[in-house]
């Protein structure tokens, strides 16, 4: 399948565009052991970073709050990665899963976690907080998206309401990823190798 959105080169943009650029290849998410590459050999953004330049005052506002999810909360790596590849499995969307497999490699989700996440199917997590959080984020991105009683109150005990904040503006901003993925029919990482 082919993306919709043609992969705008750095020549092509705008004094607006670049800031977005160099913000999103300057920032957080290009360095350290658990990054991916933001950018194909041309130097063009790919995923869901290419399509944030096409408005690039909400793009901007976008990659803040992705970056303010990845890197300023007190998710642990393990409980943020094993999120995402919830929403990525709920919206089967190719690009976030191969992406942040790999991260969720790098912070210690062991393979048979990952197949199991990739499935949809119980990754039998022995750490209750993260338990917790994958039954919160199944039952966010479930048929209806409504946790009840007896679920919020398990997870605010295991986790507390300002993770429980936190892990939903996580599953908000990765699922609104995965809408803009799926529409502008972004291919997954592997297009791009």
């Amino acid at each position: 399948m082919t993306s919709r959105l043609r992969l705008l080169r750095p020549s092509e943009l705008d004094a607006e565009q670049r800031e977005l650029y160099e913000e999103i290849t300057a920032g957080p998410r290009a360095a350290g052991p658990q990054h991916f590459a933001l950018t194909d050999t041309e130097g063009r953004l790919e995923g869901p970073f290419n399509a944030m330049l096409l408005s690039p005052e909400l793009g901007r506002a976008l990659q803040d709050l992705g970056a303010a999810i990845r890197y300023r909360t007190r998710l642990p790596a393990r409980v943020r990665e094993l999120a995402i590849l919830v929403v990525a499995q709920a919206w089967n969307s190719a690009f976030e899963r191969d992406a942040h497999e790999r991260v969720g490699a790098a912070v210690g989700l062991s393979e048979a976690e990952l197949l199991a996440l990739r499935e949809g199917r119980d990754p039998e997590l022995t750490d209750p907080g993260e338990h917790a959080a994958w039954e919160f984020t199944r039952a966010l991105v479930g048929k209806d998206g409504v946790l009840d009683e007896a679920q919020y109150d398990a997870a605010r005990t295991a986790l507390g309401e300002p993770i429980l904040f936190e892990l939903s503006t996580l599953v908000g901003y990765y699922s609104t990823l995965a809408l803009q993925l799926r529409l502008f029919t972004v291919p997954d990482r592997s297009a791009y190798a």
